[in-house]
């Protein structure tokens, strides 16, 4: 579906691939000029183990981007979401290098020849209805805040290393029943299955191409998603059919807040919300709340967004 319109004029493309990438870091020059060199911006990760990233950009832009990637050995069969965006929701182009794409942690894990089995979107509903199955969000707490599947396990892990413990801890709960696991766009839990199947555990599903495929091909009045899916940009949250949210990040901790959280007594533009209002001292807030005078200084004058904010 292309999400590119008059009101969304910026492309936005998540993608990652599991793939032996021998040489990747001779990758990483290159990757940076073509997509500094087409106005795109975001970030790649290059690992051994593949290439992970958000980008944006022009729809021309990015469909070069991506038959570029596609090129290169290992590449090809690259899974891919797109979406749009009103503005350009990243500040600068990176390209980094990394031990893993998405850090777990565990050593001799192999997404690309042992991850679980894919499960359409349009099955999903199916999967997760199952009074068998476990359904487990494989994100961090924070951003199951904003939203999740009705009956899903949220871990509360504050990073996906807290994963392979949690799952030591629940090993019990899981074994002979079907697990069923889904993150934002599908390589969390891609990884995540891997894990759990190098434990023994046999009957392993995830979300292809995750929440965010969800949302675009599943109806509303068929979707069991509730809320707002959290996106690792300034638009902050996506919403069914890919729309922006209306989620909006605390700037004192960068901690995402519904209208709900918003309204709290605690939260306050730029300087304190519920999250952290009780671990920011005065001192922080005064600091704040100046860094948000300056933000708003900026954006009068230019009627940019300023990078602070």
């Amino acid at each position: 579906m292309t999400t590119t319109t008059k009101t969304q004029p910026v492309r936005v493309a998540a993608l990652y691939k599991f793939a032996r990438l021998d040489g990747y870091e001779a990758l990483r020059a290159p990757l940076a000029a073509f997509c500094c060199g087409r106005g795109i911006k975001g970030t790649l990760l290059l690992a051994h183990e593949g290439i992970n990233g958000t980008v944006a950009g022009s729809e021309e832009a990015i469909a070069a981007l991506m038959d570029h990637l596609q090129a290169i050995e290992g590449l090809a069969g690259l899974e891919v979401k797109y979406s749009g965006a009103a503005e350009m929701p990243f500040h600068r182009m990176k390209v980094r290098l990394k031990r893993e794409i998405v850090t777990m942690g565990v050593e001799n894990i192999d997404p690309a020849t042992s991850a679980g089995t894919y499960v359409a979107p349009a099955d999903w509903n199916l999967l997760i209805s199952d009074a068998d199955t476990v359904v487990i969000d494989t994100r961090n707490a924070y951003e199951v805040s904003l939203g999740t599947f009705m009956g899903a396990v949220d871990p509360k892990t504050t990073s996906f290393r807290e994963f392979p413990a949690w799952v030591e801890q629940h090993r019990g709960d899981l074994e002979g029943r079907k697990v069923a696991m889904f993150c934002t766009g599908g390589i969390r839990c891609e990884k995540a299955t891997a894990y759990v199947k190098s434990l023994g555990l046999t009957n392993v599903f995830h979300l292809k191409g995750g929440i965010l495929k969800y949302l675009e091909d599943v109806p509303a009045e068929d979707s069991l998603w509730q809320g707002e899916c959290f996106v690792f940009d300034e638009r902050v949250s996506v919403s069914q059919g890919l729309a922006e949210g209306e989620a909006e990040l605390c700037r004192a901790c960068r901690h995402p807040l519904t209208v709900e959280g918003r309204l709290s007594p605690k939260f306050t533009a730029g300087v304190s919300c519920p999250h952290c209002f009780e671990t920011r001292s005065d001192a922080d807030r005064e600091r704040y709340a100046e860094r948000h005078r300056q933000v708003e200084l900026a954006q009068a004058r230019g009627g940019k967004r300023h990078i602070g904010s």
